[in-house]
């Protein structure tokens, strides 16, 4: 029996209007407390503006019910106004109603602007304040519900694009195997939680590799569906007995099948032949990879077809390019040369390039960081587009 009280009592206490009443008079205080103590309401009382702000922080309260004149100033309601504007900057305050005996209508008006529920003055009714109360502790119990509610949606909303992100990141390599001779590294920098942008490197026996870079054209969750649908069927098609050409072939097939009119992959695949240093490759309308040289120039693999699943039927070319030591590829998505300033201008290729060629003798692993940090500046780290590299240093 006694636990069950106990129980009724905090239920009781927890649905009870709480309210925090500012008055430095302590007969209007007294009066206060007692009308709603006999109304159902918890009340605490203070007397000052600094221990008003003190009782905020230590509880919650469902109304504020206070003066505008203290001590300090005693008719003007100045004090007060300036406790307003201070309440109002006031992360999740209650609704304030408020009380004086100096009440005109500048006054009144001038403390509605700063966002009071309602205006009383002194000596008060009974009846019209406890309706006021009751109007307006219900609005403060209404936006702490809707506060909650949203706070917890947000919560909801981050747990799963934290586990949508996750997920993605499953889809990109966890390791990319190597070559004799040869350093491959990737990175995927996306611009929202998940996106369209898709690496792989696949290991063909010793001496082979399959490398593809993609772009779901498109933002966030479809472009992400659409992507993992690609690494599925690249997947799925890709190995040696495959040339390049033929597999954007079966890739375009089937996305052609799956994809929606307004959607499009651009894509670029190739195999590298170690031992021959030779890149056999297919480019699906995707930004021309980087060849650089030692010497300062540079080359674009192009060769290939348009994007993929637009057009059922077309044709791909494969192209062949030979490497030679000290090459560095660069495999990169539009999310790298259209990342733009504050201004609107966009990285563009020509600085990719200058780029590659200032730091065409770092490492794989170095050059793609510096390309990285160098376009994050750039942009002052607001990507518009997911970007994404493959990079290769041929020793």
């Amino acid at each position: 029996m006694l636990t069950m009280a106990l129980e009724s009592t905090r239920e009781l206490a927890a649905t009870q209007p709480r309210v925090l009443i500012a008055d430095d008079q302590p007969d209007v205080l007294e009066a206060l407390r007692l009308l709603l103590k006999g109304h159902g309401y918890m009340t605490e009382a203070v007397t000052s503006p600094a221990a008003l702000f003190d009782a905020m922080t230590q509880k919650e309260f469902d109304l504020i019910l206070m003066d505008l004149n203290y001590a300090r100033d005693t008719t003007s309601g100045r004090e007060g106004l300036d406790l307003l504007a201070r309440l109002k900057a006031a992360e999740n305050a209650p609704p304030i109603v408020v009380m004086t005996g100096w009440a005109t209508v500048g006054l009144a008006v001038e403390a509605m602007q700063q966002g009071i529920g309602d205006f009383v003055e002194k000596p008060w009714v009974n009846s019209r304040l406890l309706d006021i109360l009751q109007k307006q502790v219900q609005i403060g119990r209404d936006r702490r519900e809707a506060r909650q509610q949203a706070i917890a949606f947000t919560r909801a909303q981050e747990r799963e694009s934290a586990e949508a992100r996750s997920i993605q990141q499953g889809f990109l390599p966890k390791e990319i195997p190597q070559l004799a001779g040869y350093e491959i590294v990737g990175a995927w920098q996306p611009a929202r939680v998940v996106g369209g942008d898709y690496y792989d490197v696949l290991p063909f026996g010793k001496e082979t590799l399959g490398l593809c870079i993609g772009d779901v054209a498109g933002k966030g969750l479809p472009a992400a569906l659409l992507m993992s649908n690609l690494q599925a069927a690249f997947r799925g098609f890709a190995s040696p007995a495959v040339s390049p050409e033929a597999l954007c072939d079966k890739l375009n097939s089937l996305i052609c099948r799956n994809i929606a009119s307004d959607r499009f992959i651009t894509f670029f695949y190739a195999q590298l032949d170690g031992v021959a240093r030779q890149l056999r490759y297919t480019n699906a309308g995707h930004n021309a990879p980087i060849v650089a040289h030692k010497d300062g120039s540079h080359d674009r693999l192009r060769e290939g077809g348009g994007i993929l699943g637009v057009f059922p039927v077309q044709a791909f070319d494969m192209g062949v390019y030979d490497l030679a030591a000290g090459d560095r590829v660069l495999l990169f998505t539009d999310g790298v040369t259209e990342a733009c300033n504050p201004e609107g201008e966009e990285f563009g290729d020509a600085r990719l390039l200058q780029l590659l060629e200032e730091n065409r003798e770092l490492s794989a692993e170095d050059l793609q960081r510096k390309i990285l940090s160098v376009v994050a500046e750039f942009c002052r780290g607001h990507w518009l587009d997911d970007a994404t590299l493959i990079a290769i240093a041929v020793a």
